[in-house]
């Protein structure tokens, strides 16, 4: 009796604890459906949320282009591969979508991808063991060309699909990196600029990114009311520069002639418009490819951001100051050699190891570069308090405000006597070559200094719409139009007068005003400076023609390996002499100098749609030298535009329907890398100087994406054929430590 109480008192426990359960249970899913939320995440929210797919639109990153508007940087597509290895994905469909035969995919993508068989096979069955939808493939899946993509679909596997991508390229590889700089994606997996051009302008290169949402089944398969919601990504801004390709390439060309031939530390130049302050080149070296900037041995923009002691190039300042105040007399004479403000201060030496060349005018100290002029000038003329408003009215205390990242500016070092008279030939203060560039525009543009700027415009390329153009601005007037040209005639005494410093660097066919500079190079490992006949800085700024400077050019070479003979303006007059002649002439510009046999540059005409053997005729009969790819009679695309200035034996390549791959045995690597860009080469370059081999065999035909790689050496023979020996003393260096 007793245990069948206990079993009816435990029952009854049961059933009430099940009824209570199942009431609680029933009320909180009454209360879901009615309210539509648990703890208080809203069930609908969350099943839109699941159901929803969300995809960046990305926007496409703006063009760089040159004053022409020739491409300088911008996207190129490619495309990464993957693999969908759920085999639900087919379900109920007539013909598969996921890889079938993981060894038959693998065998047909192993020579496109680069990969082994046994590789591809481990991808795609990691995905399939793992139950992974989709696998991809590695770095061999990624940045894939149109013609690999096309290749591969033409495959028709089931289950392989692609991803649309984009890389930034560079076509010109190693031209103008420390202006362009370059962009690669971050970790968002958005392309943003690293430095130069690409860093300073990227909130208007880059663009803003846009996005789009659709509701999709389980396999993302659009629903046939899907809610899609589209914002259109909006597109980066083109960024003209005012750099032009043609000078650029040819101080590109000289510099790596130099560079090859004189093993230097560093070589800086810069060409401006000193009207305008238009930068027209500016070049480096070490420079880098901003394709693979894996291996840099150089950052710096060295013209804009690497201040040193610019040497006797500052006396153009200092004669400039002392005309200005009426303390100059030309004819007044002084005793060269060696000078001395006090007892207890060192004294100055003339840079002919203090011999100097006795009794002088000043006019003669300016042309033979003489220190003690200089300090002379300063010290007992104009007065140190009165020159350092100069320097200051010629904005050297400063930066120069170029569009361009991480300027640094030089220091004026004016704390104590000597300081100041080796101010005033160029030892103790540092300058860039961007700020000599800025205040030199005073004396070649009538007294008005001008603002350097390398962005001419900013560009809808859209619509075509400018946004933003730049006009010369004015920024400073130091000196009158009579002190400038005052300072003109000394600086061309300087390259004409038998006892000027600067004679190597005469033009055939234009006058030139400049002025030299041999900089000590501080000894990193103390006090002082380096000693040896190659321990400077060796530099030049000139301007052509002189009494209308259109162009005016620095340069400066670090550290050379000189032969014997040689003086260090050798490997700068090369530079100097080559891009400044050759650049006057292309941009056409009236010679002042009477030459038997001018170079006058080439207007390219209309050659696209023309009939090749025609066109090739008529621009031989021009002086170009002329290649034509393909046998096609009409020619399609050309590595020139219409109204191109060049000169004669420029090559121009015509490219024709059914190409080959001609001989390229001697071209230059920008010849190589227009080509390469023409026929849209896949391209390997190796070395540095002209093609000795080539790995596509001449009258092979070419496809786009074939891999061609060549290797480039430099010639046998000196390719600075202008250089010739010097046994003059080496001009303007100084024996003075500061």
């Amino acid at each position: 009796m007793k245990k069948n109480q206990t079993t009816h008192f435990m029952a009854g426990i049961l059933i009430i604890t099940f009824v209570a359960v199942f009431l609680v249970l029933t009320g909180r899913f009454l209360y879901i459906q009615a309210s539509g939320e648990i703890n208080d995440v809203s069930l609908e929210e969350w099943a839109n949320k699941k159901r929803t797919a969300s995809y960046s639109l990305e926007a496409e990153r703006g063009n760089i282009l040159d004053n022409n508007g020739m491409a300088l940087a911008y996207d190129r597509p490619t495309f990464s591969i993957y693999a969908i290895t759920d085999e639900l994905y087919s379900e109920n469909l007539e013909e598969p979508k996921h890889v079938e035969n993981p060894q038959k995919t693998a065998e047909a993508l192993s020579p496109l991808l680069n990969m082994e068989k046994s590789e591809i096979v481990t991808y795609i069955q990691n995905g399939i063991d793992n139950e992974k939808f989709q696998v991809e493939f590695g770095s061999n899946g990624t940045e894939l060309s149109q013609k690999t993509k096309e290749d591969i679909e033409d495959l028709d596997l089931p289950g392989i699909n692609f991803t649309k991508d984009a890389i930034r390229y560079y076509p010109n590889g190693t031209f103008a990196s420390h202006i362009l700089g370059f962009a690669r994606k971050d970790d968002e997996g958005n392309i943003t600029g690293v430095n130069g051009i690409e860093n300073e302008m990227n909130d208007l290169l880059g663009g803003k990114n846009g996005h789009i949402s659709y509701q999709r089944d389980n396999y993302n398969t659009k629903l046939l009311d899907p809610n899609e919601v589209i914002q259109q990504p909006e597109d980066g801004k083109d960024v003209h520069l005012t750099i032009d390709q043609k000078v650029q390439t040819l101080l590109e060309d000289a510099m790596s002639q130099v560079d090859e031939e004189f093993n230097p530390e560093r070589i800086t130049a810069v060409i401006m418009n000193p009207k305008t302050g238009e930068v027209v080149a500016m070049g480096n070296r070490p420079s880098y490819n901003p394709n693979d900037p894996s291996n840099v041995e150089n950052w710096y923009n060295d013209a804009i951001s690497t201040p040193f002691e610019p040497g006797s190039t500052i006396k153009m300042f200092t004669w400039a100051a002392a005309i200005e105040e009426n303390v100059y007399k030309e004819d007044e004479w002084f005793e060269s050699g060696e000078y001395s403000i006090s007892d207890n201060i060192r004294p100055v030496h003339d840079h002919n190891n203090g011999e100097g060349w006795g009794p002088i005018t000043y006019d003669e100290g300016f042309e033979r570069s003489s220190n003690v002029a200089a300090s002379k000038l300063v010290w007992e003329k104009l007065g140190t308090e009165k020159y350092l408003e100069y320097l200051q009215a010629f904005d050297l205390d400063k930066k120069t405000d170029i569009d361009l990242p991480s300027e640094v500016a030089g220091q004026i070092s004016y704390n104590y006597p000597r300081d100041k008279i080796t101010t005033a030939f160029g030892q103790g203060s540092t300058l860039t070559p961007i700020q000599q560039m800025k205040a030199a525009t005073a004396i070649a543009n009538g007294g008005k200094m001008v603002q350097p700027y390398v962005v001419s415009k900013i560009v809808d390329g859209n619509t075509g719409k400018v946004e933003m153009e730049k006009s010369p601005e004015v920024v400073g007037e130091p000196i009158s139009d009579s002190t400038a040209a005052q300072v003109m005639d000394l600086l061309e005494s300087v390259v004409t007068s038998g006892n000027g410093t600067g004679n190597r660097y005469q033009l055939d066919d234009y006058s030139v005003a400049g002025k030299t500079g041999t900089a000590q190079v501080p000894n990193p490992d103390g006090g002082g400076y380096l000693t040896g006949a190659e321990n400077y800085v060796f530099s030049f700024l000139g301007m052509a023609p002189k009494d209308d400077p259109r162009l005016m050019m620095y340069v400066s070479v670090k550290q050379p390996e000189l032969d014997d003979y040689q003086a260090g303006s050798v490997p700068v007059s090369f530079i100097f002499k080559n891009v400044m002649e050759n650049s006057l002439h292309y941009l056409n510009i009236e010679p002042d100098k009477d030459s038997t046999n001018p170079v006058k540059s080439i207007e390219l005409p209309k050659i696209i749609g023309t009939n090749t053997s025609s066109t090739k005729q008529s621009l031989e009969e021009k002086g170009l030298n002329i290649t034509v790819i393909g046998s096609g009679n009409k020619v399609l695309d050309a590595n020139a535009k219409e109204g191109s200035q060049l000169f004669p034996n420029d090559r121009i390549i015509l490219v024709t329907d059914q190409p080959v791959m001609p001989d390229i045995t001697g071209w230059s690597m920008r010849e190589v890398l227009q080509l390469a860009n023409l026929l849209e080469l896949d391209i390997e370059i190796i070395g540095n100087g002209y093609v000795m081999t080539q790995s596509i065999k001449e009258g092979s035909s070419v496809k786009k994406d074939s891999y061609l790689g060549v290797e480039l050496k430099p010639p046998n023979e000196p390719t600075t054929e202008e250089i010739t020996p010097d046994t003059n003393n080496r001009e303007d260096a100084s024996d003075e430590n500061n």
